[in-house]
């Protein structure tokens, strides 16, 4: 897929998360305002997340699929990174507003309003939930977005808490222990925590120029290995990742006697193969002769 319909493809994707996120926060909110469970209500508090966390997910999309410029000649790609960590420090936030308000309710328990009814309205958000994150996910992944791939996970942490929510209520109505609510809505808040600890350490390895997986580099080895016929050596192999786009540089030594049209030829053949092995490859190769060989690194078969 190329880069321009892979940015309008994850634009849609996350515009299409700002509605999913509305229509679950009301329906969250109707199931807490139907049974006054706190436990429901730190379940609606995070949909508040979602929704904020899908429209900084929009904005950082679209600015990272801009074209480059003379201030950003890399193009703006780590600009989803930064919703990421958005996103993970606002998942913190409510983390915490949900701890207040349990124990509130731990000081002060009381018995729910029309539980059951207001459990299936939480339910059937969660199923909504469920199918969104899992589009967020296998597209986001697809589309190598890590904005769209950090909101699908943290929706992935709202559809286990609201399992784990609804059955812990259902288990405060059948026993009588009006305690369970606001104790499961600070467990609820301990999972909030781990996953905006997630979010936030994914996208901190992509604005510190994390290299690609090992697989991978090991990928890109064996393509210049095997592509660089008329070569001796490649070496000070780098690689980084931003966003969608893979860059990829090394020094290439060529014969002394080698011209530069075929030092050229070389070049285009090994950029050629690379990007067709990983998708949105940006790849620089500087070209020495044989006198700056260092004996090891990638050896040319």
């Amino acid at each position: 897929m190329s880069t321009t319909l892979a940015a309008s493809a994850s634009l849609k994707i996350a515009a299409g998360s700002i509605a999913v996120g509305l229509v679950v926060l009301a329906i969250k909110t109707l199931a807490w305002w139907m049974t006054g469970s706190v436990a429901l209500f730190s379940d609606a508090l995070e949909s508040i997340v979602n929704v904020v966390a899908a429209v900084a997910a929009l904005i950082a999309v679209y600015y990272a699929a801009q074209p480059a410029d003379e201030r950003h000649p890399y193009g703006h790609h780590k600009a989803e990174y930064f919703s990421a960590v958005l996103e993970g420090a606002m998942i913190i936030v409510a983390a915490l507003v949900i701890f207040h308000a349990a124990w509130t309710a731990i000081q002060n328990p009381r018995p729910l309003d029309a539980p059951v009814e207001g459990l299936f309205v939480n339910w059937l958000a969660s199923v909504i939930n469920a199918v969104w994150c899992w589009v967020l996910i296998s597209r986001g992944r697809k589309l190598r977005s890590p904005a769209l791939v950090a909101d699908g996970y943290h929706l992935l942490s709202d559809v286990v808490s609201s399992v784990g929510v609804t059955l812990g209520v259902l288990l405060a109505i059948v026993t009588g222990w009006h305690m369970l609510d606001p104790a499961l809505a600070a467990l609820v808040a301990l999972n909030i925590l781990w996953s905006g600890w997630k979010v936030m350490k994914g996208s901190l390895s992509g604005l510190l120029d994390e290299a690609v997986p090992d697989e991978t580099l090991e990928r890109i080895r064996e393509i210049i290995s095997h592509k660089a016929s008329g070569a001796i050596e490649a070496h000070d192999l780098r690689t980084r990742h931003a966003g969608a786009v893979t860059f990829i540089e090394f020094h290439l030594v060529v014969d002394g006697q080698t011209t530069v049209a075929d030092a050229h030829d070389i070049c285009d053949r090994i950029e050629a193969a690379i990007r067709n092995e990983v998708s949105d490859a940006r790849v620089t190769i500087h070209v020495e002769p044989e006198d700056k060989a260092k004996h090891k690194g990638v050896i040319v078969v």
